[in-house]
């Protein structure tokens, strides 16, 4: 399964009903919230979640263990806020709803792209994950 896919349906079983939209409108509406509207753009969400002080639930999502949760307050200073009302439009649901699948949903998603090494891919490959680390080490 893609990490588009993954985090459709998780963000869609999550609302539970709530939702009118159908799986390929939540897939574009997802990435056009992480990404450019095909994939989603891992590298930069992580750069958000480093920038935003949240670098540790960053290497969580990384590494192998259990995922660190984010909070509704920490998702919402990494993603785009008029994304977040624009998906919540288009899922027929409320923005407490998308951020609560949310919450949930880019755990999971970091963690798939990150299993395996298709995380170079997203991120620029080994200079893209060198920069990363760095700025998750802070060194």
């Amino acid at each position: 399964m893609d990490i588009m896919k993954l985090g459709t349906q998780l963000l869609m079983s999550k609302l539970s009903g709530g939702a009118n939209a159908d799986s390929g409108a939540v897939q574009n509406a997802l990435g056009s919230l992480l990404g450019n509207g095909k994939t989603p753009d891992i590298g930069s969400l992580l750069s958000g979640l480093q920038s935003g002080g949240l670098g540790d639930i960053a290497k969580s999502w990384l590494g192998d263990g259990d995922n660190a949760p984010i909070s509704a307050d920490q998702l919402k200073n990494v993603v785009d806020e008029n994304k977040l009302s624009k998906l919540a439009s288009v899922l027929g649901t409320d923005e407490g709803s998308v951020i609560s699948g949310l919450q949930e949903a880019m755990p999971q998603m970091v963690d798939k792209a990150s299993s395996g090494g298709s995380l170079l891919d997203s991120i620029g490959g080994i200079s893209g994950v060198a920069k990363l680390a760095k700025g998750l080490l802070g060194k």
